[in-house]
């Protein structure tokens, strides 16, 4: 093996030392990710590199850059394997090594999109209207609960209120403060409630009999 690494020409020798740290590295940094490890959170140089680009789609991340030079190595592997010349070989797995870091790139966005689509966010539902689903005391004297649409789902959520009536099950509701617990406070709303299309239809007919009554 050592005879074999020896007798390589110094650009085979360096895709070829590039390939199996990058692979051994990237391997790891998997099975960190995927098992809910930090990975962009190894040393100073990635806390530099995270500042720097921001907290949305990143590019440059420590992640990026393993995918870039293991992909790097081996493209560059292969190139050599394939004859090609050594420009041709560098700009290849150059080009190669930046494709693999757009892909990571956007995996890990839209991984972590996903991830934070599923955690509720409760200043969300400031201004919100629902319903009361159990009866809430009045001034904060007894937690009760209300159904809301919160980042497109329907939830029953905790409430309290200032009103100096008891909420009853069934009251139409406004979010108007959220707790640093995640405690809704509501209050009976003065929106008017907009009449169904069916009852719409239904007030309309009863006017018109009411005319032709007349």
């Amino acid at each position: 093996m050592t005879e074999w690494f020896s007798n390589l020409e110094f650009l085979s020798k360096l895709y070829w030392s590039v390939a199996i740290v990058g692979s051994l590295v990237f391997i790891i940094v998997m099975i960190m990710a995927f098992l809910g490890g930090d990975a962009d959170d190894i040393g100073d140089l990635d806390s530099d590199i995270d500042s720097d680009v921001g907290a949305g789609f990143q590019f440059i991340s420590f992640k990026n850059l393993v995918g870039f030079f293991t992909i790097f190595g081996w493209s560059g592997i292969a190139c050599i394997d394939a004859d090609l010349s050594k420009p041709l070989t560098i700009l290849i797995s150059v080009i190669s090594g930046l494709l693999m870091m757009v892909i990571m790139a956007t995996l890990f966005y839209f991984v972590k999109k996903l991830s934070d689509s599923g955690t509720l966010d409760y200043k969300n539902a400031l201004d919100a209207v629902g319903e009361v689903y159990l009866t809430i005391g009045s001034d904060r004297s007894r937690m009760g609960k209300v159904t809301i649409n919160v980042q497109g789902t329907m939830r029953e959520l905790d409430a309290l209120t200032d009103s100096q009536t008891p909420l009853k099950s069934g009251t139409i509701i406004k979010v108007v403060d959220v707790t640093s617990n995640g405690i809704l406070i509501v209050d009976r709303t003065r929106k008017p409630i907009e009449p169904s299309s069916n009852q719409y239809a239904e007030l309309k007919e009863g006017q018109n009999n009411l005319l032709e009554n007349k």
